[in-house]
């Protein structure tokens, strides 16, 4: 039976930085136990070491990180949770461990790019909640709006790459199917210039709302973890100011010219057929969900509020029914590759890479900062592929 040397004050400091108490630690390392853990097996000077492996299950620092001696600091560079309190979310555990992950990504790169002497400074101005987020929209575009691309998933680099562009570095994480616990949040923005994005395969129309959302709380210099950003958010009155700032400004700047064709609507009836087809076409110019659209009517007085039921409730239907084709699809290729004896394919979609990542990393790469162990665990890519991240 192994046995370590727990510094039981870097515990505590993680239960802290969690917002998580004795009690709910143990009840997490209990779970499936047949002989549940005591405070006194977890909270010990000296434990088996199987027990801290699976503290380290709940709170992924590395065994190391228990063992160190050196006292831990409670720091406001460290974490968004010592320099904030509240949040427009209600965190799980697995968002707590989405934040604190790229925390520490953000101040690894940081690091870099100092060390590699990078000059990345701020050349955007911060604005005010005051300031009209459409005036606002329509002075950033001229800067960071990307080339557009039908193809929603290609505008979508493009659009991080243009950040990239203006030293906003933007970060975008996946959570495979069989996570226990995915993270209730779909983006979040940490000073002084990054974003994080949660990868919505099913509709990157959303993903790219939360972006353009998200880069609302930076022009404001604004800290938040948005759990539940949406363009179809009819509880708007509820929001507070700098979450509707954000909203208005994002779908201003996505809308661009084609927000005067929504503005210049009649009322939306079964007379005139809702709209549809200019609402569709909105849509497609500007990657903004036709619900997203049939909202900002509703919030305009350009809608009742039976008609807006009417038409989402079809258009979610129908977007439930694309879904289950879509899975009944991905089923029979499963199926055909089983029957052919090939290996079904399920691996999970990589996350965009951020030019301005990728330039940093290169550069310490090239001045011996890291290796290329570090550089391909960094950007998760194969030792025999890295050649294509070097060009």
């Amino acid at each position: 039976m192994s046995i370590v040397v727990l510094n039981i004050n870097r515990l505590n400091h993680l239960l802290t930085l969690y917002g998580v108490t004795r009690g709910e630690l143990l009840k997490r390392l209990n779970v499936k136990r047949k002989n549940p853990l005591k405070e006194a097996d977890v909270f010990n000077k000296e434990i088996k070491l199987s027990i801290l492996k699976k503290i380290d299950s709940v709170f992924h620092k590395g065994l190391s990180f228990y063992i160190d001696p050196k006292e831990p600091t409670q720091s406001k560079e460290e974490s968004i949770f010592f320099r904030k309190d509240n949040f427009n979310a209600k965190l799980n555990l697995g968002a707590k461990q989405i934040v604190t992950k790229f925390e520490e990504e953000k101040i690894a790169f940081s690091t870099l790019a100092k060390l590699s002497d990078f000059k990345i400074k701020r050349n955007i101005p911060v604005f005010k909640i005051t300031d009209n987020p459409e005036v606002v929209a329509s002075e950033i575009r001229k800067t960071l709006y990307a080339e557009f691309n039908i193809d929603k998933k290609e505008f979508l680099k493009n659009f991080i790459s243009k950040f990239a562009d203006n030293n906003i570095l933007v970060f975008e994480f996946v959570e495979t199917h069989n996570k226990k616990e995915k993270a209730n949040i779909n983006g979040f923005y940490l000073t002084p210039n990054v974003i994080v994005l949660k990868r919505n395969q099913k509709s990157f129309s959303r993903e790219i709302f939360t972006l353009a959302h998200e880069l609302g709380h930076y022009l404001l210099n604004e800290e938040e973890i948005d759990d539940n950003v949406s363009e179809i958010n009819v509880e708007y009155n509820k929001l507070n100011k700098i979450e509707r700032w954000c909203n208005d400004f994002a779908y201003f700047f996505l809308a661009g010219q084609y927000s005067k064709v929504i503005e210049k609507l009649d009322a939306a009836n079964s007379g005139n057929d809702y709209h549809h087809e200019t609402i569709n076409e909105v849509s497609k110019h500007t990657h903004l969900s036709t619900i997203s659209l049939y909202t900002r009517l509703l919030l305009s007085n350009k809608i009742s509020p039976f008609n807006y039921k009417q038409v989402t409730d079809e258009i979610l239907v129908s977007i439930k029914d694309w879904e289950e084709r879509e899975k009944e699809r991905l089923e029979r290729e499963r199926q055909k590759a089983i029957d052919e004896g090939r290996t079904p394919q399920a691996s999970a979609p990589k996350p965009i890479i951020s030019p301005l990542y990728l330039k940093t990393l290169q550069s310490a790469l090239y001045n011996n900062l890291i290796n290329e162990a570090d550089f391909c665990r960094k950007l998760n890519v194969k030792p025999e592929k890295v050649g294509k991240y070097l060009t």
